[in-house]
């Protein structure tokens, strides 16, 4: 399993940054391949960018000449190929959990606020910032809310969404948090996210992923 990674991403794509944090997590080495979701309208609906992603979305891992498409998908796939330190539980009840947690996040929460819904907004409905932003707020907290009660008084939770490791979970958890604070939501609600953000951003392969600390990050 020599061949080469590459990820196609842009820094602040929150589904590119769940991949970093499990690509980090694995020890993998992995080049970026930056795609600038605005420049020039978004470098993703060009003709060659969608030869590697007919969706035009990031991230696209690159493996060897094999692409792969899907965040959650990438993620259990370099899970059974690099199967250590492992991203899922041993259990089946506990890979259902963390799919179940992933999914909330990947499915319910980040669709709704990303930005070719944003564009939409803006340029279609013309739905003013404010409308937006509060529009992006109120299905994160929606969302957290669940996930936050999922978490309480879990026999599973641990220091990390399940256990004492990080799994998908975690992955999933943390890109949204940040997505979270830049819009200003109020996480004092929240207090096992906060908790779990803590123990996370605390590890390098979290604190490298992040969206600042990415080649293609704006350097003012």
């Amino acid at each position: 399993m020599g061949e080469q990674l590459l990820l196609y991403s842009y820094w602040r794509s929150s589904a590119a940054y769940r991949v970093r944090i499990g690509l980090n997590l694995k020890g993998l080495s992995y080049e970026i391949v930056p795609v600038h979701l605005l420049r020039d309208g978004g470098e993703q609906h060009t003709e060659r960018y969608r030869q590697a992603n007919p969706q035009g979305l990031v991230p696209v891992l690159q493996h060897g000449q094999r692409m792969f498409r899907q965040s959650l998908a990438i993620l259990e796939y370099v899970d059974e190929i690099w199967p250590e330190p492992a991203l899922m539980p041993a259990t089946a009840r506990g890979r259902q959990r963390v799919r179940a947690l992933s999914q909330l996040v990947a499915c319910d929460i980040h669709p709704l606020n990303n930005l070719r819904v944003m564009r939409y907004f803006e340029n279609t409905w013309h739905v003013p910032q404010p409308e937006r932003d509060e529009w992006t707020r109120h299905w994160i907290v929606e969302g957290f809310s669940a996930f936050e009660a999922m978490l309480v008084d879990h026999p599973s939770t641990g220091p990390f969404c399940e256990g004492t490791t990080p799994t998908m979970a975690d992955c999933c958890l943390i890109p949204q948090v940040y997505n979270a604070r830049r819009f200003g939501v109020d996480l004092d609600a929240f207090p096992s996210i906060v908790r779990i953000e803590q123990a996370c951003l605390a590890l390098p392969a979290f604190d490298d992923a992040r969206p600042e600390r990415q080649p293609d990050a704006p350097t003012t």
